[in-house]
């Protein structure tokens, strides 16, 4: 390969750039990385901070995300910034190496690209090391990133590369399947097709006219043919699609154990990530090895929180703590910082509005789930009445299989008003029985459960919190294909909370029509306080409802009318009890 390096000294930024440095993988191509050094004497050494990534270490944030970067903190704008990753200018200020690496198949990276998959796992362990090994390294080597930078780090640190010190994965989903492809079986196309198209194939080693649209600069060694182009990616359109279950070789090959991470976690969820990234920070959290791991919830939109001047402050402590050996929080040390540290969301204070959601209170826990969490149950009723008693009606509510977001088709279920503020934050489990009446008589039946959980205010108005991308969300979401409803009873991640499905060929179970199942929904965590006079909404759908954005679940083939269309029914009657669980937690004394 050629080798391209250019060195620039930036004195205005204080910081020397080499540029498309080429990280050395044996007899196999190279990662090109961007490597940001403080202006220091001949010889100093720092600690460095690593995002590997498919977003173009030379795609300038301000055209990437032209809003967004508008919106960022002064403090982390720079011309060197880039789409979801630490700016340089203001981290090599602060006595750090910021390393950007393109990953596999991507920006300046030649090879296949298949994002997130083993392989590239493989890839980015060597840019740790490498990050290690350099002579302007400190030997300690930090991950920090949202998103895809954050979901990756997960799967690098159960490798447990030499040098890693720490990592901060803001954001970042944990579990490939569950989290980001198929929501309880449901294949979650939406969000994928939009990414791929938009920010991945656009940026693909040796695609023609980059630097033409303002995306990144052209391929150094030139643009590739279309055949080759094609030849060298694994589309995840067309993978995801494809492969249905965890056992599949497709799904199987990107596993990796949490308990295997011993390096030191801070892992930040954020509330209003309910359909990708939330349910894999706190899991996460729960199972990484670490002797030193911390869970912190955040919220508001995906792409600011990480670059507000406070969240910031946390970054840069606990990196300090890990990285230099300067902690002047307690990171480093047993007990001293309490593990969790929740943000409570009380009252209507609008969604997409930073300014208004930092009046939310911030309390610090002991522990994950929080310890004196009392789970009730709140059954569902046929009039439509969602409350902590249980009454034997007896019948059976129907509704239209199919449903979509511009033509839902669902049922809801209300408590009456609160009299006393209640708070609930922790999983969230429901408890359904369930059939179906289809339109194509077939042993390949099946119904799609969409569950939503909403908040109505006081006043009346239902309470919208910040999506991921800024769009107006509910309280939580749900989801499962009934002919995977089988558990894992024996499975150690199995709890009463919270269901573990394997999702393996073999537990696909056939669905009868008009034969009942009861079957066990995991809706994704939560927190709210419910004031005096609040209501909470339980609902139960066919497809996607208001707050999926992005993030739906329409594939035609995933959710053909041959196996869904009909009429499904949810049943009630002795010995079949519809609840949901909630998460109550009671006043600390």
């Amino acid at each position: 390969m050629m080798e391209l390096l250019e060195v620039i000294r930036d004195e205005e930024n204080g910081l020397i750039l080499e540029k498309n440095v080429s990280i050395p993988r044996g007899n196999t191509f190279p990662i090109r990385c961007n490597v940001y050094k403080p202006i220091a004497p001949e010889g100093s050494t720092f600690p460095v901070i690593v995002s590997y990534g498919p977003y173009g270490k030379d795609i300038p944030y301000e055209n990437f995300h032209p809003k967004s970067f508008s919106e960022v903190n002064p403090e982390h704008k720079s011309k060197y910034s880039a789409w979801e990753t630490p700016d340089p200018v203001y981290w090599t200020k602060e006595g750090y190496v910021v390393v950007r690496a393109d990953e596999r198949g991507l920006g300046q990276s030649p090879g296949i690209l298949d994002t997130m998959s083993r392989g590239t796992s493989e890839c980015f362990f060597d840019v740790v090391e490498w990050a290690a090994d350099q002579h302007w390294s400190s030997g300690k080597v930090g991950l920090l990133g949202i998103s895809y930078y954050a979901g990756s780090q997960w799967r690098v640190a159960a490798r447990r590369p030499k040098g890693l010190a720490a990592i901060i994965p803001w954001e970042g989903m944990s579990d490939y399947y569950r989290d980001r492809c198929r929501h309880g079986g449901i294949l979650s196309d939406a969000f994928i097709r939009f990414w791929w198209n938009r920010q991945v194939i656009t940026n693909q080693y040796g695609r023609p006219g980059r630097a033409a649209s303002n995306w990144g600069e052209d391929t150094v060694e030139g643009d590739l043919s279309y055949e080759e182009l094609k030849a060298n990616r694994r589309d995840q359109n067309k993978d995801n699609a494809a492969n249905k279950f965890r056992d599949d070789e497709y799904y199987s090959s990107k596993e990796f154990n949490l308990e295997d991470i011993e390096v030191p976690l801070l892992s930040v969820a954020n509330w209003g990530g309910i359909l990708l990234h939330l349910r894999g920070n706190v899991e996460g959290y729960t199972w990484a090895g670490s002797r030193f791991k911390y869970l912190r919830f955040i919220t508001g939109r995906h792409d600011l929180p990480f670059y507000y001047h406070d969240e910031v402050e946390i970054q840069k402590s606990f990196l300090s703590a890990f990285l230099k050996g300067k902690d002047t929080v307690g990171w480093s040390e047993p007990g001293k910082v309490p593990p969790v540290s929740v943000i409570l969301r009380k009252g209507n204070v609008g969604f997409n509005n930073p300014r208004h959601e930092m009046t939310y209170k911030r309390r610090e826990e002991l522990a994950w789930p929080i310890p004196r969490t009392r789970y009730a149950k709140y059954y569902l009723h046929t009039e439509g009445t969602l409350a902590t008693t249980f009454s034997k009606s007896k019948g059976k509510i129907s509704y239209k299989a199919l449903g979509t977001l511009e033509n839902p088709s669902l049922i809801q279920f209300f408590t009456g008003s609160f009299e006393q503020e209640t708070e609930f934050t922790g999983h969230i489990v429901a408890h359904l029985n369930v059939s179906v009446t289809p339109e194509n008589m077939s042993n390949q039946n099946d119904i799609d459960l969409f569950l939503t959980l909403r908040y109505i205010s006081p006043d009346g108005q239902e309470v919208y919190y910040t999506g991921t991308a800024g769009d107006p969300v509910p309280l939580a979401k749900g989801w499962l294909r009934v002919s995977l409803r089988k558990i894992d009873e024996s499975h150690p991640k199995t709890r009463p909370y919270l269901p573990y499905r394997n999702y393996f060929k073999s537990d696909v179970h056939q669905v009868v029509a008009d034969e009942i199942y009861g079957v066990d929904v995991e809706v994704w965590p939560t927190s709210v306080v419910v004031e005096k006079g609040g209501r909470i909404i339980f609902e139960v759908s066919s497809g996607d409802t208001q707050g999926s954005g992005i993030f739906q679940h329409g594939d035609s083939t995933d959710r053909s009318e041959a196996k869904f269309a009909g009429m499904n029914h949810l049943h009630f009657d002795d010995g079949l009890e519809n609840y949901v669980v909630l998460p109550v937690i009671p006043v600390a004394a």
